[in-house]
């Protein structure tokens, strides 16, 4: 039996024996070295940056490339700080599912020190703690893995939320959002040599850097505002040639810990593999989980230097090739496709993806979307190969059963993707010449499929529980009188707000030649049980192209 916090280097037969690969450098000598001159701070110390910044830096270290380690500071959850990182000597397992059932373990020691800070109150330790650390010199970047929520700044009226009100209101002292607690110790570092800095979101949302810096300048202008900064800071925060926001685009699904992976460790020997469940309903473990395929391309914009990223796989470039890498995988390659398989599981009653693209309708579809639709309009990214991007999600990474995935997961908030997982290819369509909006078949089936689902009832006519989306009930209430089990019933008036909705889809789909083809496929599947399935078939038999 081996235990996670044992001497990785004194028993490193021990941790073979049960299948797990061990760094070679001295966690203590790095620790030591980073907290003297810290490089890199991460915010986020969840289950992805674990399965995959982690392992950059464990990487590097190892191979001679990097001599200090990562700081991690999470605001979200003390438990992880307490029960992953404190508990567990800041070490963490990572462990590759494969889709044949194999396991990759290896265990990472590179983060120095870990550090939760909430809101803060009268105790001020935690902040004082960072403060100190960003007034080093040496601190070359900060990167984030805190969900695209963790940047935004005010509820869907437009208003700022309470912690953030409160923060514009009372300055940098106590701060209560984690957006003023970034711009806190930047301007600490400023007031103490305004050494320049790099801050790199890493969350999987298109012009991450962008809403980065739009969130750290929107609350500095409103204390300079307010009286608590000046325009000295502001124009410190705006130079790129003192504080960078690179954008990113990032790619690894890594879900909770896996219970079938916990038993797998235990069985080899490995004691530390038990779930926690925190007060916040976090699922927690001293492993991560996550799948092999990963794809990190961030813009090359580093003030003050960098670790050498590129040695480790990620791809170092320009501003254009990443904004074109992300709307590659977004707009083309794997989000339409994702949600596609999202509203069709769920209203087919799927319990898990990779169960789901082992159906033959199911995988179908996704060809005709990935290869037939979107494949021929998007635009080459150079740096990696469309082709190559779907060929691995559809044959390696969605069917992977041990990546515990679910279509009710990501049907979440579809109201606001299918603009963009189906809008700009639509848009692509309208601005070609050589094409026609009205010859695509499959995206529009899925929209009249997602039509379907806002009325909350399933293939079988059963009502089922709709996943969390802001604009449910108002979506939900236009097509509630719409009658199931009749195809001849006037669909258009309950329709058609939606359909021409240039802010869900960016175009009125009637206008562009697809809204009368959207309320055909639509109205066929009303007319039953097994409807939307069967639409599905019609379609697959009648349009689809051979891309096995």
């Amino acid at each position: 039996m081996v235990k996670i916090t044992d001497d990785y280097k004194k028993d490193k037969q021990a941790f073979a024996k049960a299948g797990i690969k061990v760094p070679t450098y001295s966690q203590e000598e790095i620790a030591k070295k980073t907290l003297a001159a810290p490089r890199w701070v991460h915010f986020g110390g969840g289950n992805l940056f674990r399965a995959f910044h982690a392992a950059i830096a464990s990487h590097l270290i190892d191979a001679g490339k990097l001599d200090e380690g990562i700081i991690v500071v999470d605001t979200h959850d003390d438990s992880i700080i307490e029960n992953v990182y404190k508990k567990f000597n800041n070490r963490m397992l990572r462990v590759i599912t494969k889709a044949d059932g194999s396991q990759d373990r290896e265990l990472f020691a590179p983060v120095a020190d870990a550090i939760y800070t909430g809101p803060v109150t009268d105790d001020t330790s935690s902040l004082e703690k960072l403060k100190d650390i960003f007034n080093q010199a040496s601190l070359q970047l900060a990167t984030f893995s805190i969900t695209e929520k963790g940047y935004a700044l005010k509820d869907a009226e437009g208003n700022f939320f309470a912690p953030v009100a409160h923060d514009i209101e009372n300055g940098p002292a106590k701060p209560q959002n984690n957006m003023s607690l970034l711009v806190t110790l930047l301007l600490s570092r400023f007031k103490n040599g305004a050494t320049p800095i790099a801050l790199l979101s890493t969350d999987n949302f298109s012009e991450n850097g962008d809403k980065l810096k739009d969130s750290v300048l929107t609350i500095a202008k409103a204390w300079q505002k307010n009286g608590f900064v000046d325009q000295d800071f502001i124009d410190y925060l705006s130079d790129d040639s003192k504080v960078s926001f690179p954008l990113s685009m990032i790619d690894r699904i890594t879900p909770n810990p896996s219970e079938t992976v916990s038993e797998s460790l235990k069985k080899d020997g490995f004691e530390d593999a038990d779930l926690i469940h925190t007060e916040s309903h976090t699922t927690i473990a001293a492993f991560t989980n996550t799948e092999e395929a990963h794809y990190l391309v961030v813009e090359d914009k580093f003030p003050n230097g960098r670790p050498a990223f590129e040695d480790d796989g990620v791809i170092m470039t320009d501003r254009d090739t990443v904004n074109l890498a992300d709307q590659m995988k977004v707009t083309a390659c794997l989000n339409p496709l994702h949600t596609a398989l999202a509203i069709y599981g769920t209203i087919l009653d799927f319990k898990s993806i990779s169960s789901e693209v082992q159906d033959p309708d199911m995988k179908r579809l996704i060809l005709q979307i990935g290869y037939g639709e979107d494949l021929p309009v998007v635009q080459d990214p150079k740096v990696l190969s469309p082709r190559d991007f779907i060929d691995e999600l559809v044959n390696k990474r969605l069917p992977n059963p041990y990546i515990p995935d679910t279509p009710q997961r990501i049907a979440a908030d579809t109201s606001q993707k299918v603009g963009i997982r189906y809008g700009v290819t639509i848009q692509h369509y309208v601005d070609d010449p050589k094409r026609n909006p009205a010859d695509l078949n499959f995206i529009p089936l899925v929209i009249a499929t997602w039509l379907r689902y806002l009325m909350g009832i399933n293939d079988e006519g059963e009502k089922f529980q709709p996943s969390p989306d802001p604009l449910w009930d108002d979506l939900h209430a236009q097509v509630a009188d719409i009658k199931f089990g009749d195809a001849n019933q006037d669909v258009h008036d309950a329709i058609k707000g939606i359909l021409s909705n240039k802010s869900i889809f960016g175009n009125d789909l009637y206008v562009v030649g697809l809204g009368d083809k959207i309320e055909s496929d639509f109205k066929e599947m009303l007319a039953g049980k097994g409807t939307i399935r069967k639409t599905l078939q019609k379609h697959l038999d009648e349009e689809s192209k051979n891309f096995d």
